[in-house]
């Protein structure tokens, strides 16, 4: 499969004298092959993305969907495909700031073992990981992908699930350990 995708995207690239139908065969065909080597969940996850891409590419913004948001929110998001060590699909987020139909964005999960790993919980934590407990509004203690902050379309929120007010000790010390993954080297 890897040498038909490479030969696809060779011809994308030299953008040779293919038809629209031919480029959207050739897509389909590929991607049919690698929707087939997913497992149940991988595949899940891939089409409730590409379902929510659908049907939300055009929006501008989260006011589209009638829904407002605003810093300190906990969010459920659509990241969208991702690769390996990104956040990608369907995750809860913190905003952190919003500016121009964007939110500037921390991905988070309650997954047990991520838990354990972070900074502010254990002496030898990964500085990526930062541990928030369990926030009123979302069923269990969560921890923050610090360095899979980023800027995204408003569009991609799905619902708002929690707060935590920006003016608290913790948003600072978020904001701080963000200051610290992104910029310190």
């Amino acid at each position: 499969m890897e040498l038909h995708i490479n030969k696809q995207l060779n011809l994308l690239i030299r953008k040779d004298e293919q038809s629209t139908q031919e480029i959207e065969t050739n897509y389909l065909m590929v991607y049919q092959l690698f929707l087939a080597e997913l497992n149940r969940i991988e595949l899940t996850m891939e089409c409730m993305s590409g379902y929510n891409r659908m049907l939300r590419h055009h929006y501008w913004s989260s006011i589209s969907l009638e829904l407002s948001i605003r810093p300190g929110d906990i969010c459920y998001f659509d990241f969208g495909h991702a690769y390996i060590n990104e956040a990608g699909f369907q995750h809860f987020g913190l905003v952190i700031s919003c500016f121009n139909h964007k939110a500037f964005v921390v991905p988070m999960t309650s997954k047990h073992h991520t838990l354990t790993q972070a900074m502010n919980v254990s002496d030898e934590g990964k500085a990526h990981l930062y541990y928030i407990g369990k926030i009123d509004g979302l069923h269990k203690p969560s921890v923050l992908f610090v360095n899979d902050a980023r800027f995204i379309n408003t569009a991609r929120v799905i619902s708002v699930n929690a707060h935590l007010p920006t003016d608290s000790l913790e948003f600072k010390k978020i904001k701080e350990a963000l200051y610290d993954v992104i910029f310190k080297v």
